[in-house]
């Protein structure tokens, strides 16, 4: 077998889709966020708008996951009366 097929890729895509989204997620870094963030993601979007949220990310000095949490937190707030 050659080195390339024994190494499991580090974002290597699941075999079985139906299992990996049914699959449990990794327990958060950091211990305060654990309990607010249980669920992934996944949209699709252009490169050229993934690469203006990356630089806007960089540029505020935090990770895209980080600045897309607070979007969705200020635009979709726990209480629908809250103003955003």
């Amino acid at each position: 077998m050659s080195e390339r097929s024994t190494r499991r890729g580090f974002a290597a895509r699941p075999g079985d889709a139906e299992s990996w989204i049914k699959a449990p997620d990794v327990p958060a870094r950091r211990a305060d966020d654990a309990a607010a963030f249980t669920a992934r993601l996944t949209i699709d979007v252009t490169p050229s708008l993934r690469g203006r949220i990356k630089v806007a990310a960089f540029r505020r000095g935090i990770t895209v996951a980080d600045m897309l949490r607070d979007l969705f937190a200020r635009e979709f707030p726990d209480n629908p009366g809250e103003p955003s």
